[in-house]
């Protein structure tokens, strides 16, 4: 972009359109800061309108600009909540830890909007000093979407010291999104001490997203302490999102026998969930499951649940000569490829294992 055009863009972050102020911000994230930066500083100015500082304040946190540190913290204690919100964003997406004592005074503001953005600010910034107040706003905010923000932030922090305080929250809490962010949180700290508890949510647990999320916690820590409740969810669970996770996370763990659950799972009515739980026992490799993958292989109709399968049943060898030939006169040519390649005693194509779908973000 030209220094006329970055000068265009700047300048429509002054109209009174909202929607035109953000596309412009759309494109100053995509210029380097030393070419922007001066001229958003600029427009913090008093005497510029409202919505313009406040655009320009998020423009300074696209752009990432270190020389904007001062000009924004000089807005933290701003009458306007938007104006003080969007300059506790903007330094967080800085990524200057200095500033996270002036955020944290933001977690006490009267509005939600600017708690909000605090806690988000001080995720971003990953700042370990700022556990404890976090896991106090994600115990006592009265506004479920501030805690959640809470519980992702001490996610994004890895803060094994908020495990306790994260537990907690996820049995005592009534907003199920909040409830999921807790989960999904302990997941990304791996916190091997949650495994009874995210067991107990898995098992339990009204929302199927919630139990969705407790079941790729589980695969995230990989303790065979949850194998178990994995194998009763991915063969039993009523939603077939929550009995999908539960296979692959199975899958994750390895454990060395495969639960019956997951074996069931191989015929499940949804064949998402007949592919990754395939998946799953390819990376076990218990010969106990042979006899359900050939059945299951035989009747399969859907191409990517019928590849998991044959994989399985070729590492956990269960592909006998007579099937090897029955795949060579396949005509589907990759059929015929995965044919080849087992009997050469080659690995088959790798197998991306199922990413896991609860992904919360404030």
């Amino acid at each position: 972009m030209s220094l006329v055009e970055v000068s265009l863009v700047v300048d429509s972050l002054s109209t009174t359109d909202a929607c035109v102020r953000e596309v412009a911000l759309r494109l100053v994230g995509r210029v380097n800061a030393s070419v922007v930066e001066d001229r958003l500083i600029a427009r913090l100015a008093t005497s510029t309108p409202l919505a313009t500082r406040e655009a320009a304040a998020v423009g300074l946190g696209l752009v990432r600009s270190k020389v904007a540190v001062d000009p924004l913290l000089r807005l933290m204690s701003h009458d306007e909540v938007g104006l003080r919100s969007n300059a506790a964003w903007a330094l967080g997406r800085i990524g200057d830890k200095q500033v996270a004592p002036t955020i944290r005074r933001m977690l006490n503001d009267d509005e939600e909007i600017a708690r909000r953005a605090a806690v988000k600010a001080l995720g971003s910034l990953e700042d370990a000093a700022s556990v404890p107040e976090l896991v106090r706003v994600l115990r006592t905010d009265p506004v479920a979407r501030v805690r959640r923000v809470a519980a992702w932030a001490l996610g994004q922090i890895e803060a094994r010291g908020a495990v306790d305080g994260l537990v907690a929250a996820m049995r005592a809490e009534r907003d199920e999104d909040v409830r999921e962010m807790c989960v999904w949180a302990l997941g990304e700290i791996e916190a091997k001490e949650a495994v009874s508890s995210l067991v107990d949510v898995l098992r339990s647990d009204a929302s199927g997203r919630v139990r969705e999320s407790a079941a790729w916690a589980l695969g995230q820590i990989e303790d065979g302490a949850g194998v178990a409740a994995l194998g009763e969810a991915a063969g039993g669970d009523a939603d077939e999102e929550v009995r999908a996770t539960a296979a692959w996370a199975i899958g994750q763990i390895e454990p060395s026998e495969a639960p019956a659950g997951l074996i069931k799972a191989v015929r499940d009515a949804d064949s998402e969930v007949r592919a990754r739980a395939a998946w799953a026992l390819s990376e076990m490799r218990d010969t106990r499951a042979v006899s359900a993958l050939r059945e299951a292989y035989r009747t399969e109709k859907d191409s990517k649940a019928r590849k998991a399968q044959l994989r399985a049943l070729v590492r956990g060898g269960g592909a006998s000569e007579e099937l090897f030939r029955e795949l060579l006169r396949s005509d589907d040519a990759e059929v015929r490829e995965q044919a080849v390649r087992g009997m050469a005693g080659r690995s088959m194509d790798p197998w991306p294992w199922p990413m896991p779908r609860p992904r919360p973000f404030p």
